[in-house]
């Protein structure tokens, strides 16, 4: 496979499964549909495969589904639709989204392209004509790829709230800045976003099978699954080209996912709730110290360097230096060790720390342009 899990050339839409959990979604999923049935490329005589996973509904959702085939809105879809009920403590996203995944995967195998893709969104998302495309044409130079959320309020009129979406967006570009200037990623350059979400995932099939597939817990199941890739030595791509447009609603259908948090910055405009974000330097620390790793893998991986910075005998064990394919794998094992000592990271108010990364950012590329 050489540096890479599974280097591979260009992939048609013909090769592709889009995943869709869906809980209670009857009004937004068949706008989803819509818009994959208008992806560049589908057609009723080369259709794009979808799977819905319509789980543990109680608001007609798999109907508006059936509703809109008879209708002939989607004929440029092959759609598998399937009901499912999950009970206890497997009624989570985790599961349904881990369900639509593996039929993506059998679906794919049963056509004869095991080396196809699978793709993931939400129920609620809008998505652009390009997304499929756009997702397709990052993975020739990615094993993974996430797709920018924008946040669509709908209905949401408050400049407030809008003003504050903005401010965590500056504060997570100015993240990103720093890392461009202490140790940018060759695989996945500026521009580019930080999300890689559910919202919109991209990977192969057989890479999806390597990892051991989604991570079947109740929240951070698409975290979980990048952060698999990346272990396995996998080049994640935050791709400007591949964005969804998600909901602002206050009220989910996944404990811990996006509405979770829309509901946590709506208390914060409004009511005056704390949001704290981790301090500049915290950026900083880490981001050496991933440099640092990642330079001690390419010079050979001495036990002397890679004690030096933190590492015991048991964390080598456990890291797999020979095993690691590539410097991303070991760096992504590397830090989970180190960053399970350090304890929780220094916060402050979003306007006091995103004046502090962009200063700090600033400072830092005048320095290395000196």
């Amino acid at each position: 496979m050489g540096d890479h899990p599974g280097n591979h050339g260009s992939t048609s839409l013909a090769s592709a499964v889009v995943c869709v959990p869906a809980r209670n979604e009857a009004e937004r999923l068949p706008r989803l549909l819509r818009a994959l049935a208008a992806q560049e490329g589908s057609s009723a005589a080369a259709p794009l495969k979808v799977v819905v996973v319509a789980n543990n509904c109680t608001d007609g959702t798999a109907d508006s589904v059936r509703a809109l085939e008879s209708s002939g809105a989607i004929d440029t879809l092959s759609l598998r639709l399937i009901e499912e009920t999950f009970v206890g403590i497997a009624a989570h996203v985790g599961t349904a989204r881990r369900r639509a995944l593996d039929e993506g995967a059998a679906w794919l195998d049963a056509s004869g392209t095991p080396d196809g893709v699978l793709l993931t969104t939400d129920a609620d998302a809008w998505l652009d004509p390009s997304w499929v495309a756009a997702n397709l044409r990052a993975l020739e130079r990615a094993e993974i790829v996430g797709g920018r959320l924008v946040i669509d309020a709908e209905d949401e009129t408050d400049p407030a709230l809008a003003a504050f979406h903005a401010r965590v967006e500056r504060y997570w570009a100015g993240v990103r800045a720093l890392e461009d200037t202490l140790d940018p990623p060759p695989h996945d350059p500026a521009p580019r976003h930080g999300d890689h979400t559910g919202g919109s995932l991209a990977l192969r099939a057989s890479l999806y099978r390597a990892v051991g597939g989604l991570p079947t817990i109740p929240r951070g199941e698409d975290n979980a699954l990048v952060a698999a890739v990346q272990r396995a030595g996998g080049r994640l791509r935050h791709c400007p080209a591949v964005s969804v447009r998600v909901s602002a609603r206050t009220a989910g259908r996944a404990e811990g996912g996006m509405a979770t948090e829309m509901l946590r910055r709506s208390r914060v405009v409004r009511e005056g709730e704390a949001y704290q974000l981790p301090v500049a330097a915290h950026w900083q620390t880490v981001i050496l110290r991933r440099a640092a790793l990642r330079r001690a893998f390419r010079e050979g991986a001495s036990a002397a360097a890679l004690h030096a910075l933190g590492l015991d005998a048991a964390d080598l064990a456990a890291i797999d230096v020979p095993g690691c394919p590539n410097d991303i794998a070991f760096v992504e094992r590397a830090h989970a060790r180190l960053e399970a000592r350090d304890g929780p990271a220094a916060e402050c108010g979003l306007d006091e720390a995103v004046a502090a990364v962009e200063a700090l950012a600033a400072f830092l590329k005048r320095e290395t342009a000196a």
